[in-house]
């Protein structure tokens, strides 16, 4: 049931954190998979990394604002086809709405938002052609619970999983289901500052069930099945990763 062996994947933002887990389980489980990110150098060395744990990879280097469909169609030159797109890049400004002008409001939903829709339309006559095709969005809790200071991440987050539900709705009829995780909070490199800071650390405490950060690979199997036969029937939904933090009062 989770089986991907024959299948094909790209994972926009794959070069590290959560997105490079997320293409690490997919391979793993037996998809071709490509990864995506604007720096060669970097996706060069995940791929190394990848390949010192018997994992083989492509690259597809490029920004997801600019080159939606030069990227799609690197990577399915070098697979031959496309059956799964997860779409994991994100950017985040956190500033309140007094110090957060229009314009980088806009351009933080430009990448966050507009762009898994540019990716997702760029994709569409490849995946259609899939006999199980997936789209896979990576949202945020953020989507549907806010913090103060962080107005455009919560938009655009909010709008990834609106776009979700859309895309189900819309997509359906082509034999193509379109789901989106919201992770919560990962002790990411990214985030391993945020991770070291003991004020923080007690707000974990409080706020997660789990009373911890989520590591990064326990993202990946929430990848795997939303990517897999056994989620042939899962059409629509953002699938929650944060230890519980979003269900408690």
């Amino acid at each position: 049931m989770f089986d991907l062996n024959g299948k094909t994947a790209l994972v926009t933002g794959g070069g590290r954190g959560l997105g490079l887990e997320m293409a690490k389980a997919l391979s793993r489980a037996g998809a071709w998979t490509v990864i995506n990110g604007r720096n060669r150098q970097s996706l060069e060395e995940a791929r190394t990394r990848l390949a010192r744990d018997g994992i083989e990879t492509g690259i597809a280097p490029g920004d997801v604002t600019r080159d939606p469909e030069a990227i799609i169609a690197a990577a399915v030159e070098k697979t031959g086809g496309l059956d799964i797109l997860i779409h994991a890049v994100g950017e985040r400004d956190r500033r309140g709405t007094e110090a957060l002008e229009p314009h980088d409001f806009a351009a933080l939903l430009n990448t966050d938002l507009t762009a898994a829709y540019a990716m997702a339309r760029a994709a569409l006559p490849h995946i259609r052609r899939s006999a199980a095709g997936r789209l896979i969005l990576v949202t945020s809790i953020a989507a549907f619970a806010a913090r103060a200071g962080d107005p455009a991440y919560t938009a655009a987050k909010g709008g990834l999983s609106a776009l979700t539900r859309s895309l189900a709705v819309e997509l359906g009829a082509d034999n193509l289901t379109v789901n989106a995780i919201a992770p919560g909070w990962f002790a990411t490199e990214t985030n391993a500052h945020l991770a070291a800071d003991p004020a923080l650390t007690a707000f974990v405490d409080m706020r997660i069930p789990l009373k911890r950060w989520g590591r990064p690979e326990e993202i990946a199997p929430a990848a795997v099945f939303l990517a897999s036969p056994a989620a042939s029937f899962v059409n629509g939904i953002t699938l929650t990763v944060d230890g519980g933090m979003t269900v408690q009062m």
